[in-house]
């Protein structure tokens, strides 16, 4: 019996690869990351799929991705007087190299 083999991922059209990656996120925790495991945080484009930021990170840093972990993180509420709001939804994406490979964000 043969093994099916999958399709490969699909890429969204509309978006290039400089439009995906919204910026980095430098924080005491994410660096540390990236020193320690090559693990890189960014704001990404809510309609961004997992081969996209694989894409855009590949071609804008010229490095090779390992892995991509996406996180939706929801906006936080906020209050003022009488009404309640909520602070935009965003998507992290945390990229990690292979072991050659490092990003100089600074």
């Amino acid at each position: 019996m043969a093994v099916p083999i999958p399709p490969p991922p699909k890429l969204n059209p509309r978006l290039g690869s400089h439009q995906v990656i919204v910026r980095p996120l430098v924080t005491e925790k994410g660096m540390h990351r990236a020193q320690r495991n090559g693990a890189y945080s960014f704001e990404v484009v809510t309609a961004a799929t997992k081969p996209d930021i694989r894409r855009a990170v590949e071609e804008m840093f010229n490095v090779k991705v390992e892995k991509v972990a996406v996180q939706n993180r929801l906006g936080k509420a906020r209050r003022s007087r009488t009404r309640r709001t909520s602070a935009k939804a965003w998507k992290k994406a945390i990229v990690t190299l292979k072991a050659d490979f490092k990003i100089d964000l600074f």
